[in-house]
């Protein structure tokens, strides 16, 4: 998600410091280099040992001869992005009036003024978060173009926003907007279709394909729809759906404003009746399995220029006949792709898949989130996005 990327970490006198040394190694996880910047007070909290270690980069306590925060920041200087976190009351408070008495204001003013991106986490007690002042700050930094990543409010707290929602947004800030001004529609995971009030007929997807595709699609700038049956996510307007029939109905209500739907879902072939009370166990039982409409087909004869993405998954190991199946598929119903795997990937966290094209054959292999990119970047060239 960040390979190549130079990250400038600065951080201030927040308890939330104490989380910079995990954050600073899940930046380097996703491929970024990082440099620490930090203040007086935050050295307090958390000694610069740990952050160069951290970083294994030399960390910046104080601006010296060595202009440290144009060689950093400047508009010929190492970092791609500035991310600013913990960002604290008093430093979103300075940085918005332009005040340079710390290493990390010093930064955030060059990184401004040079054009460079910058990602704000500001975390804070709660009544601080919501005093006029320090609101203005933050909304005078989004109006220079500043990323938020917003704090989750917790206890009386405005607590640093989680580690994965920062690497995203400062992936955001450091990709190029390939789908910016793109509506994409993804759905993710599996349906269950209720037998009674507590069974359910379910599959195996737990969404991580999906989800990653959705996240890349984000990162590329594009306007997301997640469709699944899981929690609200941060990087998307989230419909929440369980059964075959209510995801095809949030496609269908969101498919008219979209450039794109990727169909990761893995989405029940067959419902059933469902009793209104509890089956008994302990006694035979049949059920009588009625096929459900396929979204894509569905959506496509209402869309009919609509870009979708498919995901084909099957039980053969046979990579010849999975191809041939994604190709049936692509054929039918017309898609800009299909992504076929075995179905042995569902619930790891890497995945083997053909990307399967009209006249052409790609295979990847690596992380879901790696895959979620590699869609990401193949739906903005088919939209014309690069």
């Amino acid at each position: 998600m960040l390979e190549g990327v130079n990250v400038a970490l600065g951080v201030s006198g927040s308890i939330a410091a104490v989380k910079t040394v995990e954050l600073a190694h899940e930046l380097r996880r996703q491929g970024a280099e990082v440099r620490a910047v930090m203040t007086g007070a935050a050295q307090g909290i958390v000694h610069p040992w740990s952050l160069e270690f951290a970083t294994e980069n030399d960390v910046v306590t104080e601006i010296t001869g060595r202009v440290e925060h144009v060689e950093l920041c400047g508009r010929e200087g190492w970092a791609d992005v500035l991310l600013l976190a913990p960002a604290t009351a008093n430093t979103a408070g300075k940085i918005a009036g332009a005040v340079d008495d710390t290493p990390v204001t010093t930064c955030a003013t060059v990184a401004i003024g040079a054009g460079m991106p910058v990602v704000v986490a500001p975390a804070m007690h709660e009544p601080m978060y919501d005093h006029p002042g320090v609101l203005d700050a933050l909304d005078t930094l989004e109006s220079w173009g500043v990323s938020m990543v917003d704090p989750r409010i917790e206890e009386g707290k405005a607590k640093i926003a989680t580690e994965a929602d920062i690497v995203r947004e400062v992936a955001r800030a450091a990709t190029p907007d390939t789908l910016a001004g793109r509506r994409v529609v993804v759905t993710s995971g599996g349906t269950s279709e209720p037998i009674d009030p507590v069974r359910v007929i379910a599959n195996r997807a737990s969404g991580r394909t999906g989800r990653a595709v959705a996240a890349a699609c984000y990162v590329a700038g594009a306007e997301v729809v997640l469709v699944h049956d899981g929690p609200e996510m941060p990087y998307a307007t989230t419909e929440q759906v369980e059964t075959a029939a209510e995801m095809l109905a949030a496609v269908e209500d969101h498919a008219p404003d979209a450039h794109a739907l990727v169909s990761a879902a893995a989405v029940s072939d067959y419902t059933v009746e469902a009793s209104d009370e509890k089956v008994r166990s302990g006694r035979d039982l049949t059920l009588d399995l009625q096929p459900t409409p396929k979204l894509v087909d569905t959506v496509r004869e209402a869309h009919p220029d609509l870009a979708i993405v498919g995901f084909k998954a099957e039980t053969s190991g046979d990579d010849e006949a999975m191809v041939q199946h994604a190709r049936d598929l692509l054929e039918r119903v017309g898609m800009a792709f299909v992504v076929a795997n075995d179905a042995s990937v569902m619930g790891r966290d890497d995945t083997r898949v053909l990307v399967v094209r009209e006249a052409e054959l790609r295979e990847f292999e690596g992380s879901k989130t790696a895959l979620g990119t590699l869609v990401a970047a193949e739906l903005a060239s088919e939209l014309g996005g690069e």
